[in-house]
């Protein structure tokens, strides 16, 4: 099969729709800062703290979440995920909106199925692209090789291997005006409501700092929902880049849910590193 620029293109673009719900805002993660660095003295940091390593230690949740990246991009993403260890899980992936949506219909792809195991992830394409990919209806990625799709795909690999629901309480315990909002319910749940906003000058991790003012971003507000249980029940993420307005929600619930991902095919599976060098 020849292989042409405009489907390698649309083939970097799948890899990176894939990573988006997982990476568009949650892995703006930062390492810690010192303790006398941040507003230590607000009362609302403990349960914060508390939350975190809450969620962080229930292991895998059902997630829900719905992206909109500017003009470029909006889909949503339904599923679930696993950070007991190396990240892994399955999300359905609809495209809802903007120029990749388009790309991606013109290759006859409006969702895809999307498994991420602990070296690589797999997107499934569906019949119309495997008519021209001689029949193979699978993607992988392997996390190492995403470089190759520039602009940043080996950070995006770095980003999901890091990307766990607590990172959003993470980046909200670097806001210097954390305040609580108030007792709300979601999702028929008893949740408290926690706000903050989050200066990029602020991120103690100088590489995270480059990447987010490298894409034009300033500023990310972060509001999140915790119950009874000091899990995270909604996050909600928005900042601003070059290409427009960033907003990520999600929802989580089925804590400690069982994760069971399997690799595709052999056969049925093309290898995006492989498939460059046709």
């Amino acid at each position: 099969m020849k292989w042409t620029t405009g489907r390698r293109c649309a083939c970097s673009v799948a890899a990176a729709a894939a990573l988006t719900p997982l990476t568009a805002c949650t892995a703006f993660e930062s390492s810690p800062k010192p303790e006398k660095d941040r507003a230590a003295t607000s009362e609302f940091f403990p349960a914060l703290r508390l939350a975190e390593r809450s969620t962080d230690r229930a292991g895998s949740a059902r997630v829900r979440s719905t992206t909109v990246m500017g003009t470029q991009l909006s889909v949503e993403a339904d599923g679930a995920l696993d950070w007991g260890g190396a990240l892994t899980g399955t999300l359905t992936i609809t495209y809802t909106g903007g120029t990749t949506a388009e790309t991606m219909r013109g290759l006859g792809v409006t969702s895809m199925e999307a498994r991420y195991l602990s070296d690589a992830y797999y997107a499934r394409m569906g019949d119309a692209f495997a008519e021209k990919a001689d029949g193979r209806h699978w993607l992988k990625y392997v996390y190492e090789d995403l470089e190759a799709l520039g602009g940043g795909g080996a950070n995006l690999a770095d980003q999901m291997r890091n990307t766990t629901p607590n990172q959003s309480v993470k980046l909200l315990l670097d806001s210097e005006d954390v305040r609580k909002v108030g007792a709300e319910t979601v999702s028929g749940q008893a949740t408290t409501h926690y706000s903050g906003t989050v200066e990029v000058g602020d991120v103690a991790d100088a590489e995270l700092r480059r990447q987010l003012e490298g894409a034009g971003v300033t500023t990310q507000t972060v509001d999140i929902w915790v119950d009874d249980r000091d899990l995270l029940v909604k996050k909600v993420e928005k900042g601003r880049t070059a290409t427009g307005e960033l907003t990520q929600t999600a929802y989580y619930s089925d804590y400690g849910v069982r994760v069971s991902v399997r690799k595709p095919p052999a056969d049925d599976t093309e290898d995006f590193k492989e498939l460059l060098e046709k």
